[in-house]
């Protein structure tokens, strides 16, 4: 895989491959690519050149609609300032990538309930973002991202917009709940606590791939 901007090779010719239940720490200076290389394998931003499978689908191969639908299904994403959307309830914002596959009712009760209390947030079902701490925030986040059960996992430095407590309980949430699941965890980071919870790390330098 490569891609650049301009004049500047961001990444050229990286080769990476995740297992399932695998969880991948991708370290590295601030500018070099990390957070752009995690845009391209998930199917957000196109490669120069190169390719990504998934759940042995080939996402260049895919029209934006087969693509949304590959993401919606297959990824789910956590990422640094949440990004809850701030009119729908903790409940509702879980509930919603079920929604969009067409899940029924029923189903997605049970799935977003047992999910608010793995997270230990069953007293905030009901409150709106603007009413949750930024843990809280990043607990939902977390529960929305693996409702759907997706084969991949990708964090976008969860922690980093959350104090120490709040960090090491959201981090201990993305490795137990990945490894309940069997959902890969590819987490971009500048945090060595977080790269901890993860069982192999690679830093993004100078263009290439790195054994950590």
């Amino acid at each position: 895989m490569s891609k650049s901007f301009g004049p500047r090779n961001l990444f050229r010719n990286v080769d990476l491959s995740l297992q399932s239940g695998e969880r991948l720490a991708l370290l590295g200076p601030s500018g070099a690519g990390k957070s752009t290389l995690l845009h391209c394998i998930s199917g957000v931003t196109p490669l120069d050149s190169g390719s990504v499978t998934l759940a042995g689908l080939t996402l260049s191969q895919m029209d934006p609609e087969q693509l949304a639908h590959c993401r919606r299904q297959h990824i789910g994403t956590v990422f640094q300032f949440f990004h809850l959307l701030p009119t729908l309830s903790a409940y509702e914002n879980i509930e919603l990538p079920l929604q969009l596959l067409n899940q029924d009712a029923s189903r997605r009760k049970r799935r977003v309930e047992a999910l608010l209390k793995r997270m230990g947030l069953e007293s905030r079902a009901h409150a709106f973002p603007d009413a949750l701490s930024g843990g809280e925030m990043q607990r939902v986040a977390i529960a929305r991202a693996i409702a759907h059960r997706p084969e991949i996992l990708f964090a976008d430095e969860p922690t980093g917009n959350l104090d120490q407590s709040s960090g090491a309980r959201v981090l201990e949430l993305l490795r137990e709940i990945t490894g309940e699941e069997g959902t890969a965890l590819l987490m971009v980071t500048h945090s060595e606590e977080a790269a901890r919870i993860c069982s192999r790390r690679l830093t993004l330098s100078e263009g290439q791939l790195i054994a950590a």
